[in-house]
């Protein structure tokens, strides 16, 4: 392969200028994550240490192999909302046993550990992930179930949760529940559907309605321990399969579950056990994404600095500039790159799109798709040309490929780019953003230029006279709005990403999702449909 060189100069004023407004994003993200990991507040954190019990972050650490990473998933869940960041559940993908799992732990400092609108949506997430990549689920389970006054966002479709621990078992991918306090209501369903369950003695509740209910319903009068201790459920019910001393005895029995699975990955192992790291240093990739988003930088010096060795080998390195593709390898796996050079995307970008998509597919190569586009280009000419259907081709090509795909928006993800390069609604198995990207339809200026112009031709088709005072008014409360609404973080808080990452972090986890990845057989598609050429 080629080793590429750098033109990266740390003297540069830009250097600095770059580095510095990442740093500033950075500390953006790690106060959200503070917020996130501090759970309900120091109150319920105490009151629950002094019960004898461990935080979810606790569980897992105890959970995982000594040493293990773990990559944790949508961290600053509903940031920017009315819930807790963080969403009152934690989580993410860890080793357990030698074996990589999808791990999800309730909060259960945070309202009990109850289930809110963007509970469920990481929930569900973590559900997608562990289905798409063949990953063993385990859930740490200790929650009061619904959040009530957000009932009608979530109960419809919150059984979906229920579904798709199902799905998983009859796709022969094990599920785990580990019951640490209450599971009732809908909750009781989790350790009710999954395929092993591990319930703790004197803490698990786990029933359709708890006591009061009961009598109101029934007449009857019972307590916790009858209704739905773990003693009764090992001893009576038969829904335990494992009884726990306490929360330690219960993660080892975790553990021993796990270490039992038999579990092996239906895809290639890496082709090096022992890869090349970069050639360049990482630190670098702090000041590589530029200040201003309308200054393009040049992605191959990212590739420098996450690839095995710096080795990359260019394919169509003349034609369609705007968009670099080409192969290379990460922690030892294959991989394919698309990545945006100059922001616009044009016919050319389009079909050499296109056909390395489809020689990815061929060669069953994983694809990375690395964001920083302000979508395709516009205009008479670019229309004549054929821009709506080479888009198109584009898109079709995404749509259809069955390689693996994992995404990054390194800076900007505008319209229908976000689109052709992979964004949320294209399925990625992961999609991960830097701090100082962007998305939306299109940039706050262009977008608030776009609704003034439409306003003044509705104006004068009327005959009106049209008010600049108002025209600067709205074009400034536009642009605001569409700014605050682009950034990083609150899209994150809004699970349209897996997570925001530190740029130095980004070839750690980018092998991280590869492994997981590699859990499942990688195949590519045998058709994509009609191509309009």
């Amino acid at each position: 392969m080629t080793v590429m060189e750098t033109a990266v100069d740390p003297r540069n004023p830009s250097y600095l200028e770059n580095r510095s407004a990442m740093l500033e994003r950075l500390h953006e993200v790690e106060d959200a994550l503070d917020d996130a990991r501090s759970g309900g507040g120091d109150k319920y954190v105490n009151r629950h240490h002094a019960r004898g019990k461990l935080l979810p972050r606790e569980r897992i650490e105890l959970l995982v192999d000594q040493d293990a990473p773990f990559l944790e998933l949508s961290p600053t869940a509903a940031w920017g909302t009315d819930f807790p960041v963080g969403a009152s559940v934690v989580s993410g993908i860890g080793v357990i046993e030698g074996v990589e799992c999808v791990i999800v732990a309730n909060d259960p400092t945070v309202r009990g550990g109850a289930i809110n609108p963007y509970a469920l949506k990481k929930t569900q997430r973590a559900g997608e992930i562990a289905l798409a990549n063949r990953l063993p689920l385990v859930n740490l389970v200790e929650s009061g179930g619904a959040d009530l006054p957000t009932q009608a966002e979530i109960f419809i479709p919150g059984g979906g949760i229920f579904r798709d621990l199902t799905r998983l078992s009859a796709a022969g991918i094990p599920t785990i529940s580990v019951v640490f306090g209450n599971a009732t209501a809908g909750g009781a369903y989790v350790p009710g559907m999954s395929d092993y369950t591990i319930m703790v003695r004197h803490q698990a509740k786990v029933f359709l309605a708890g006591p009061p209910l009961v009598r109101m319903a029934t007449g009857e009068i019972t307590d916790d321990e009858s209704l739905g201790g773990a003693a009764m459920h090992a001893g009576t019910s038969g829904l335990a399969d494992y009884l726990a001393e306490d929360e330690r005895d219960g993660l080892r029995l975790a553990r021993q579950v796990v270490r039992r699975l038999n579990w092996r990955k239906r895809g290639p192992a890496p082709r090096s056990r022992n890869p090349q790291p970069p050639k360049h240093d990482v630190e670098d990739l702090l000041a590589i994404a530029s200040a201003d988003q309308r200054t393009p930088f040049d992605p191959r010096e990212v590739l420098l600095r996450v690839l095995d060795g710096s080795e990359f080998d260019e394919f169509k390195p003349g034609y369609g500039a705007a968009l670099v593709t080409g192969w290379g390898e990460l922690h030892g796996y294959p991989v394919g790159v698309l990545a945006n050079a100059r922001g616009v995307l044009f016919s050319e970008e389009s079909q050499k799109a296109a056909q390395f998509i489809q020689l990815a597919n061929a060669s069953d190569t994983p694809l990375l798709f690395l964001q920083n586009t302000t979508g395709y280009m516009v205009g008479a000419e670019y229309e004549q040309r054929g821009i709506i259907k080479h888009g198109a081709l584009m898109i079709n090509a995404v749509s259809n490929s069955r390689v693996p795909h994992i995404t990054i928006n390194l800076g900007a993800s505008y319209g229908a780019g976000n689109y052709g390069m992979c964004g949320r609604a294209y399925e990625p198995r992961f999609l991960f953003t830097w701090p100082n990207a962007k998305s939306a339809v299109m940039g706050p200026t262009q977008l608030a230029g776009v609704l003034s112009i439409v306003a003044r031709q509705a104006a004068e088709a009327k005959g009106q006279h049209y008010d600049e005072d108002s025209d600067q008014a709205m074009r400034m409360m536009v642009e605001q709005q569409i700014e605050s609404q682009s950034t990083a973080l609150f899209l994150s808080g809004r699970l349209y990403d897996d997570g925001i990452i530190d740029p130095r972090d980004t070839r750690t986890v980018l092998g991280l999702c590869l492994s997981a990845i590699h859990n499942a057989p990688i195949k590519g598609a045998e058709g994509f449909g009609v191509f309009r050429m």
